[in-house]
């Protein structure tokens, strides 16, 4: 009953002085985040963009019912709205951060500043790979965030992520860093998260996440929950890999990234076995195209990579990421093991060349569309074929239902993992052309004629 009693009264006294928070504890001064949000948060903005989608009208493609009604022949549009934040990075140049799912397809992008203007943006380029995104707005007035080095970044610092969840305006929240070097997430190609518990929702992607000193560490992306909200588990690009890909993009309007010219799967107990190795955890090398570093050093079929330049490679997507995040010209140091043996050799990352060919050259049936090989960003999503790079309108191709960004995997059901495999498998043109497309995430056949 005391207990009670003394604990009771501790509230009653808490709750009478609840409106004076004291200025100090032991007599230090209580700190407060507020003065470096002060030069933060103006900063941190809002980005609004629009795109318009075509509406097909069920009847409206039908000659007869729009003769019959007198429908018009215009497609019709709808309006899809995407909101998100940016991190000016520039204000003399107007460059701002943000993530390439928030501007993706966009055909305006409005910026909304922390004063309240509201400015028109100038896409400057996009990664797909690591979700980075650079636009531009006029250099009026502008407040930005020095960039941090986030590879100084440890577990337990306080970081800040400052963002526009749900639309409701600019909010912040704070917490630690929960880990380093995150991977294996689905939706992004290039992978090297930072992992915080400071509170991340919908509308927070291509914000700020910012250490104590107020400098960025990282672009906020995206969140880990079963529920659709916040658990404590968000994911922030490391401001060291979004400098890189802001510079190529400015530079080249896309990244160029050098590869190994590779592929690889998971090495399980079964393959471990056939390949007659004690090797438990690696990449295994099922491809090396002609002429490529990986050639050049030797590498063959069957080799296992397990580590690159000393750090422990246990799967594809860390060799994947590990490559990606190097520059061109890179030299590297790949260790290896065949069999039992194991061996070392050095290779020069190189862009990848894409080839090219046009459909009227492979078949007439195909005539109006550009086929090109898969960049090395789209296998590592696991696809395999060729690409369709561009479909003429009213061509052949168009009017077999082609489409730009098809991928074809088969010929008349035989694999063709690379234009020269389509090349040889239209060499001898088939009185049947029958292809295995993938588009949207669905593959079907189509008879083209």
């Amino acid at each position: 009953m005391k207990s009670w009693f003394f604990a009771l009264c501790a509230l009653i006294v808490l709750d009478a002085r609840a409106d004076v928070l004291p200025e100090a504890v032991d007599g230090q001064t209580l700190p407060s985040l507020a003065p470096m949000l002060e030069r933060v948060t103006p900063a941190v903005v809002n980005v609004s963009s629009k795109s318009r989608v075509k509406v097909r009208d069920p009847f409206g493609g039908d000659p007869f019912f729009r003769h019959f009604f007198g429908i018009p022949s215009m497609p019709r549009e709808r309006v899809q709205s995407s909101l998100g934040s940016g991190v000016v990075v520039d204000a003399k140049l107007g460059y701002v951060l943000t993530n390439n799912h928030v501007i993706d397809g966009a055909d305006e992008i409005e910026v909304t500043l922390h004063d309240g203007r509201v400015l028109k943006a100038e896409k400057i380029g996009a990664d797909k790979d690591s979700d980075v995104a650079v636009i531009r707005v006029p250099a009026e007035r502008l407040a930005a965030v020095p960039l941090a080095d986030s590879t100084r970044l440890r577990v337990g610092d306080f970081v800040v992520a400052v963002g526009n969840p749900f639309g409701l305006g600019q909010s912040v929240s704070s917490g630690i860093v929960s880990a380093l070097g995150r991977q294996n997430l689905r939706g992004v190609g290039v992978q090297n998260f930072i992992q915080t518990d400071a509170a991340i929702n919908m509308g927070n992607s291509g914000g700020a996440l910012v250490n104590l000193n107020g400098e960025l560490v990282g672009i906020n992306t995206m969140i880990f929950s079963p529920s659709g909200g916040n658990v404590g588990i968000g994911f922030a690009i490391p401001s060291a890999l979004a400098a890189g890909v802001m510079k190529d993009l400015i530079a080249h309007g896309e990244v160029k990234r050098g590869n190994l010219g590779i592929e690889t799967q998971a090495l399980d107990a079964e393959i471990a076995a056939l390949l007659d190795t004690d090797t438990a955890r690696g990449a295994v090398v099922v491809r090396v195209r002609d002429d490529s570093p990986a050639a050049q050093a030797g590498i063959e079929p069957g080799d296992i990579v397990v580590a690159l330049d000393g750090r422990a490679i246990a799967s594809p997507q860390e060799l994947a990421n590990a490559e990606a995040l190097l520059p061109i010209g890179t030299r590297v140091k790949l260790s290896l093991v065949r069999g039992k043996a194991a061996r070392e050799v050095t290779a020069e990352l190189k862009a990848s060349v894409l080839r090219k060919r046009a459909g009227a050259e492979l078949d007439a049936r195909l005539a109006g569309a550009m086929f090109t090989d898969l960049k090395d960003d789209v296998r590592r999503r696991g696809f395999r074929g060729v690409m369709i790079a561009s479909v003429e309108d009213g061509s052949r191709a168009a009017q077999n239902g082609l489409a730009a960004g098809d991928i074809v995997g088969e010929v008349n059901r035989e694999d063709v993992d690379e234009l020269a495999r389509l090349e040889a498998a239209l060499r001898e043109p088939p009185e049947q052309l029958m292809l295995t497309i993938a588009r949207n995430g669905r593959a079907y056949y189509a008879l083209v004629e």
